[in-house]
């Protein structure tokens, strides 16, 4: 060990230079440089204040040579009696720009290896103390090589403009897709213009009594998003087994009634939909958990093995209070127990920047009322916390549920009670009971 950390620290400033005065030699190839190295991965703190000069001037659409870099530096006040030689001499040892990517590869790899030897010593640390037990070292020694992986492995405070730069792209990135929504599709048109679909790093609740659907409306949602953004789709379900979630998916892409998956007695045609859907089915990258044991903490580390990962889905919350009030978690109460599960789901939405949704049971308070049994923000069982912590918060109801002469047999209200990116809303959905299957009302009726 003393070995390893008498060693010098690896850095190329070679390579930082050649990678300043490319850039300033030829400015078109600033926006590739950006797009590969960040300020950071500068070992120099000269060559990392210059760096940040060139990034604010692209920002902003300003020339990009030796005297404005130089101006610019002036008037951030970032320029000292050097700057000129330094400057200088940067444009004396880089005679052609060809080579940038190579000379920019080499300073985000000695980055790299910075960042490695920094988590080493971390990890080195915390299982020579032996604090918080094993499996808890474990989890954050997979934690913080997974934030290498991913590229973020410290987040510092930043700049705005650097942020504006980001925002301005995702802005672009909404206006090419031209979909009115910044998220994913959840399939629910109406339900996407509300909450502006599936978003990034967004907690998004969905709770209800029991039988009004909250399984088959995650299900629906899953899939869709597996289907359309080919993206890797992760479901923890901790009530359902694999088989029976697999059955309600086919029993609601197929149209076929679920009862009769079960007998088997299924007519030729029904057959047909059934293999149709299946293969369909089977082209989703849809990844299915069905141990009902795992903590979020798990769940986090076998989500941070997945490639392109879109969406984490997890059926439900409460059931985990039980399966982990022995593993680690700190509360003594379900309250507490299930606070810290919800924390833990919005820390694992920020980590792995994808949206994760979470099912919650509702407390028994909504169908003790007599006038309205509609789902409110204070019957989330168990913790405030749930309100808090979540971006998103959305109720289902049927009321043909508790009223069986109901004047709107098979259709579910999905109630947004909360709504960080917009406004509350009630949005109508078809329930299909023999699918399991929501769909918006519009396109029920075109099919």
């Amino acid at each position: 060990m003393d070995d390893l950390l008498s060693r010098h620290t690896p850095h190329n400033i070679t390579a930082e230079r050649s990678v300043l005065g490319s850039m300033m030699l030829d400015e078109s190839c600033v926006g590739d440089v950006i797009g590969l190295v960040r300020s950071d991965d500068f070992y120099s703190t000269i060559n990392k204040s210059i760096f940040e000069t060139i990034f604010s001037m692209y920002s902003y659409g300003k020339r990009i040579d030796p005297v404005t870099v130089l101006e610019q530096m002036r008037e951030e006040g970032s320029y000292t009696d050097e700057s000129y030689d330094y400057i200088r001499d940067l444009m004396v040892v880089t005679p052609t720009a060809a080579n940038v990517m190579e000379y920019s590869q080499i300073v985000k790899d000695k980055s790299l290896l910075r960042s490695i030897l920094e988590a080493g010593n971390d990890i080195t640390s915390m299982a020579v103390s032996g604090e918080g037990g094993a499996m808890s070292i474990l989890d954050a020694a997979e934690s913080k090589v997974y934030k290498l992986r991913s590229g973020s492995s410290r987040v510092e405070l930043e700049d705005i403009k650097k942020t504006m730069v980001d925002v301005v792209e995702l802005i672009k990135e909404a206006a090419k897709a031209g979909t009115g929504i910044s998220g994913m599709a959840t399939g629910f048109s109406d339900l996407d213009r509300t909450i502006m679909g599936l978003n990034k790093a967004d907690l998004i609740i969905i709770a209800s009594r029991p039988g009004m659907g909250k399984t088959s409306i995650a299900l629906n949602i899953a899939l869709h998003v597996a289907k359309k953004s080919g993206k890797t789709v992760a479901v923890f379900s901790l009530e359902m087994s694999r088989a029976q979630l697999a059955m309600r998916l086919l029993s609601a892409s197929s149209y076929v009634d679920g009862k009769k998956l079960q007998t088997g007695r299924i007519s030729e045609d029904e057959w047909k939909r059934l293999s149709e859907a299946a293969a369909q089915i089977s082209e989703a990258k849809l990844k299915i958990n069905d141990d009902a044991s795992l903590t979020v903490t798990e769940m986090l580390a076998q989500c941070r093995r997945l490639n392109d990962l879109g969406l984490v889905v997890i059926d439900y919350m409460q059931l985990m209070s039980a399966a982990t009030n022995e593993r680690g978690y700190r509360g003594e109460n379900r309250v507490q127990i299930i606070g810290e599960i919800s924390r833990t789901m919005k820390v694992m939405a920020k980590e792995l920047d994808v949206p994760v949704i979470s099912l919650s049971q509702l407390s028994r308070e909504s169908e003790k009322r007599s006038d309205n049994k509609r789902p409110q923000l204070s019957d989330l069982r168990e913790s405030g916390a749930i309100e808090q912590d979540a971006d998103i918060v959305m109720g289902l109801y049927r009321d043909d549920y508790y009223n069986k002469e109901s004047e709107f047999p098979n259709i579910a209200e999905c109630i947004v009670l909360k709504n960080r990116r917009g406004e509350t809303n009630t949005i109508n959905l078809r329930w299909d009971p023999e699918y399991t299957n929501f769909s918006s009302i519009d396109r029920y009726y075109e099919e």
